[in-house]
């Protein structure tokens, strides 16, 4: 079984939904992909105060999503800034084709920019299956913790959304092939490009292996990365190379 994924790597307009969206359709035009991937906050860029630009989950960023996912016949993964309960939180959002909505906030918050301040941490790990993998989620700052991603027999690829800095590019890309190696998985790492008023962005998205090899790798600008995932080579792999029989017990706490 395979799957063709696009890794839609975008700059994106300082809080402007509309011209953002406008911008992924483009990008994104004659694409077969089965999944598409967009980075952290792809509609408005990273912002940390989130009052200006949060939206419910019935606002038009996520309708957006629902209903491109279905005229398109292709998923499409995200995430945005929810107002929910009085709280803000950094959600990634997977939309079905058939329009069911798979949801997952942000654990790890990225306390040094202010994000632990103006947004409430996720509690739950969320594995989606889609065209026969099953995929976790998780969101950027995410990525440097092994403990909270570590395969346990239930997925098989990570799907990571970030807004990762360019002063930082290094380390993106040592941590996407480190999760792959020590989890056997596929690694999608959809990073965004471009500048905001604080940062900027090297882009280095990449689709990676679940022995660590690179299947499509982005430089800075903006591009459509496609890669195919394959799920008989990743189930003889486990089969042959059975690592994770011999991996440490532990359970999540808090």
């Amino acid at each position: 079984m395979e799957l063709k994924v696009a890794l839609c790597q975008t700059a994106m307009e300082w809080e402007n939904p509309q011209v953002n969206l406008r911008r992924i359709e483009r990008m994104l035009a004659g694409s077969d992909a089965a999944l598409a991937v967009l980075p952290e906050m792809f509609a408005t860029g990273f912002v940390t105060d989130p009052g200006r630009v949060a939206q419910p989950m019935s606002g038009e960023i996520v309708c957006w999503m629902r209903e491109y996912a279905h005229r398109e016949g292709r998923a499409l993964a995200g995430s945005l800034i929810v107002r929910e309960r009085g709280r803000f939180f950094n959600r990634l959002v997977f939309a079905a084709p058939s329009g069911e909505l798979t949801c997952y906030d942000k654990r790890h918050l990225f306390s040094i920019g202010g994000e632990g301040e103006a947004f409430a941490a996720g509690a739950s790990r969320t594995v989606v299956e889609y065209g026969g993998f099953r995929f976790l989620l998780l969101v950027c700052y995410d990525l440097r913790f092994p403990v909270w991603s570590r395969c346990r027999g239930d997925y098989d690829a990570i799907l990571c959304v970030a807004s990762w800095p360019e002063s930082r590019r290094e380390v993106w890309r040592t941590l996407l092939r480190a999760r792959a190696i020590e989890n056997q998985a596929y690694v999608l790492g959809v990073n965004r490009t471009g500048c905001d008023p604080a940062t900027r962005y090297s882009g280095d998205s990449a689709a990676v292996g679940f022995m660590g090899e690179t299947l499509a790798e982005a430089g800075d600008g903006e591009c459509v990365l496609h890669a195919v995932l394959d799920r008989e080579r990743l189930e003889r792999f486990r089969e042959r190379f059975p690592a994770w029989r011999d991996a440490d017990a532990f359970s999540l706490e808090g």
